[in-house]
């Protein structure tokens, strides 16, 4: 079992959890997964706990390929009211802020978040590590490379996971120097990466575990889903589910989904396949 700091609430992770995505945008890839206004996105909260979620995931900034790049100012300006509404009436769930600024982090923390999700791990605004260590959040950091502008363009590299593992392992690092001991990362399915890349994350997840941190995967709905079976993203929940099985035989610790009540059904069911 893994105990992850989470600002106020335990983040216990004992059996495979749901993150269910909320995106705070018009310009997210899903449109499934688009909420415009504080009361649909407690509509869609209120949906995912009857469904079963552990945490909820919220992000302003849509980061698929040519999306345009949101200030921190505006990151701001949407998420916080969203927060502390949630917080209102939901105290006890687990809210996930999706943000590589540092000043959105402590924002929304301040407005009663718990954990902070970075697809930079920490490389595109390393003040946020600060902010988490600080205010005793959860964190999960991503394995990316380049900058904001370059970082679905693919590097060359022999062995995705034996760029994983090195990538881990020196973000374990940098975060235990800034008082972080304790967080989850995730492989980083569909950034940068080839189709062949992705898939083979998610066949050697297994491999991850060596880093001694509990994994999250999103695979939800991305590209290298419905581009190999020819399907659009509103098409692509019976790909996601099995990539998600598989995911989950390979004893991944999250998954991040649009679909969270499919999800759930999953994780139910799969001990009694085994």
């Amino acid at each position: 079992m893994f105990k992850i700091p989470a600002k106020g609430l335990v983040w216990a992770i004992h059996s495979p959890q749901i993150m269910g995505i909320i995106n705070c945008t018009s310009d997210s890839f899903y449109a499934g997964s688009r909420q415009q206004n504080l009361a649909s996105v407690l509509s869609k909260v209120a949906q995912f706990i009857k469904e079963g979620v552990s945490i909820v995931d919220i992000g302003a900034q849509s980061t698929r390929p040519n999306a345009t790049l949101l200030s921190a100012e505006l990151e701001i300006e949407q998420l916080v009211p969203v927060v502390y509404g949630i917080r209102q009436i939901y105290p006890d769930i687990l809210i996930s802020i999706d943000t590589f600024y540092a000043s959105v982090a402590e924002a929304c923390l301040n407005a009663g978040a718990n954990i902070i999700n970075d697809i930079s791990c920490g490389s595109f605004d390393s003040a946020i590590l600060e902010v988490v260590a600080k205010q005793k959040a959860g964190f999960i950091g991503m394995y990316l490379t380049g900058s904001i502008q370059s970082m679905h363009e693919i590097e060359p590299r022999e062995n995705i996971i034996t760029s994983l593992l090195t990538f881990f392992e020196e973000k374990k690092k940098v975060l235990l120097t800034a008082g972080i001991e304790q967080w989850v990362i995730d492989p980083g399915f569909g950034f940068g990466k080839t189709i062949e890349e992705n898939f083979k994350i998610v066949r050697e997840l297994a491999t991850l575990q060596q880093i001694g941190l509990p994994i999250l995967l999103g695979a939800s709905r991305k590209s290298s889903i419905y581009k190999t079976l020819g399907v659009t993203a509103e098409e692509a929940l019976n790909g996601t589910t099995m990539v998600n099985t598989l995911a989950l035989l390979n004893e991944v610790n999250i998954l991040r989904v649009h679909d969270v009540k499919e999800t759930v059904e999953l994780v139910q069911l799969l001990p009694h396949l085994k």
